[in-house]
């Protein structure tokens, strides 16, 4: 047993930041179930679901395609941290990068690490953007519009710098203090995404006259009036099965591609993950639709209700700036703007963390404490061009493809490899810095899925499903052709699986 599992094992806190970076989460550390409730509603019911609730609006989504896909979706996403990612992290018990290194080596997940820690600081930069959205309202310094890239603002780049200070000092602290934060936090913001959509609810009866005393009357209004279906040109045109599959996809990073073992390691057991439903359906489900609803508000008011009208208020330059700040405000004043600014807090602070963890991995001798720092720093310098947060339904996407691959790698190595009389951990017995079914198995599954969006004209939203087996049958064929032609001696074998099974043993804790 390694001296890192011999202290684990021992109840000691490790040395490097008290967060566990590269030993299984000792009994004494393990959290309960409120601790992961508090912690998925306050990531989920985030700032940044008043950028995307609109963008369903600006895709012509119709009534029943954003409802019923939302319902499908985020159960979808929920079975995914249930069955995928929570059974791992509760057996294994440790963080995602280094149960990688164990996998497919040092070298190989030095490049993993550096792709997965920038993409989090582009997704915590987003969500930085929100929250100054709102204290640009507050201090009356102009805003992006739908169409800027870069900052138009000194007043802009004060308030994302300030923001972005609070937050990554919040992430800093460690696990324990995220979770503390989104806890106080979540109820709160909860009541007050339902007020947005109340509020816009009764300014959509007042407008268009309709009295509302039955579910029938209220679906016919969401039909005529809400989610009428017209898409404004330029954006993408969405149906139900876009709907479904970003839902379901949108955090397809934490769940199908594992980066959530790095925050389930501390559950007790591993059926708390059923709390990410406190995410998805308080946040992706009613938090989506009302800030759907504010805006859609916005484009009745405008008269942006047909084909017709949408193309020349397009051609103009008239669509409204689906802009979080503004449109909290407008609803519920300054509850709304306060709302706003902690909504991206507590949807920044872990991922800062998670962001943290991963350049954290690539230098272990820095402590985790001045890393997330420096990634904090780094994410903020993010949130300054607006573009980023612009264009959040693509980069989500996006985002969750290039992690895909390596989710799949780690549920065949844990479940399968075994089966199939193969090494789990292969670097860690071999000996290796690199892996190449590990590589081979990203790389060549990321050039599958790309040529099928470039050239096949697939819609990337509908690649990572099929991604996901393309990588597992990669990662079987290559590990089959790299174990068998490198096999080692049977004593050997025989030593190393038994210190695997040490480690097993110690990092499991039995549910």
């Amino acid at each position: 047993m390694s001296d890192d599992m011999q202290a684990s094992a021992a109840g000691e806190t490790p040395a490097v930041g008290g967060e566990y970076e590269r030993h299984p989460v000792p009994g004494q550390a393990r959290m309960g179930f409120k601790s992961f409730l508090g912690m998925y509603a306050g990531e989920h019911t985030a700032g940044t679901e008043l950028m995307i609730g609109p963008l369903f609006v600006l895709a012509g989504v119709a009534a029943f395609d954003v409802v019923m896909g939302l319902l499908i979706g985020n159960a979808l996403a929920v079975l995914s941290w249930l069955l995928l990612t929570a059974p791992i992290a509760t057996r294994v018990r440790l963080t995602l990068y280094y149960q990688l290194e164990k996998i497919a080596g040092r070298y190989t997940v030095i490049l993993y690490n550096l792709a997965n820690g920038l993409a989090f600081c582009f997704l915590a930069g987003a969500m930085i953007t929100v929250s100054a959205t709102a204290v640009g309202v507050w201090f009356g310094f102009p805003l992006p519009t739908l169409s800027d890239l870069m900052p138009n603002s000194v007043g802009w780049v004060l308030s994302v710098l300030g923001v972005g200070i609070v937050i990554t000092l919040v992430a800093a602290y460690g696990y324990r203090f995220v979770s503390w934060f989104a806890n106080i936090a979540a109820p709160w913001m909860v009541l007050i995404f339902l007020g947005f959509g109340i509020v816009s609810l009764k300014w959509f009866i007042d407008a268009t006259g309709t009295g509302v005393g039955s579910p029938a009357d209220l679906w016919a209004l969401a039909e005529t009036a809400i989610w009428t279906g017209v898409q404004v040109p330029g954006q993408p045109d969405f149906t139900i099965w876009h709907v479904i599959f970003f839902a379901w996809f949108a955090n397809m990073a934490m769940h199908v591609g594992m980066s959530d073992l790095s925050v389930l390691r501390f559950a007790r057991k591993s059926w708390y993950s059923i709390a990410s439903a406190a995410g998805m359906y308080v946040g992706h489900f009613m938090a989506w639709l009302a800030a759907s609803m504010l805006f859609a508000f916005q484009m009745y008011e405008a008269g942006l209700t047909s084909d017709r009208a949408m193309i020349a208020a397009a051609e103009a330059g008239q669509i409204p700036n689906p802009l979080p700040g503004p449109l909290a405000d407008q609803a519920l004043g300054v509850a709304g703007l306060i709302c706003v600014i902690i909504a991206g807090w507590t949807t920044a602070n872990p991922t800062i963390y998670r962001a943290g963890l991963a350049f954290q991995a690539v230098i272990p001798r820095v402590s985790r404490f001045k890393v997330t720092i420096g990634t904090g720093l780094l994410t903020t310098f993010v949130a300054m061009f607006p573009g980023v947060a612009m264009q959040l339904l693509g980069f989500v996407a996006l985002y969750g493809l290039l992690l895909m691959p390596i989710g799949a790698v780690i549920f065949i190595d844990f479940w399968v490899l075994p089966k199939l009389g193969l090494k789990s951990f292969y670097a860690e017995h071999a000996g290796r810095r690199i892996t190449y079914p590990v590589l081979g198995t990203w790389l060549i599954t990321l050039a599958i899925c790309l040529f099928l969006v470039k050239f096949a004209e697939i819609e990337i939203f509908f690649v990572a499903l099929p991604g996901w087996f393309i990588a597992a049958a990669l990662f079987i064929g290559l590990s089959l052709l790299a174990q068998r032609s490198n096999a080692r001696p049977a004593g050997e074998e025989i030593r190393v699986a038994g210190n695997a099974s040490a480690i097993a043993t110690n990092a499991s804790g039995k549910e």
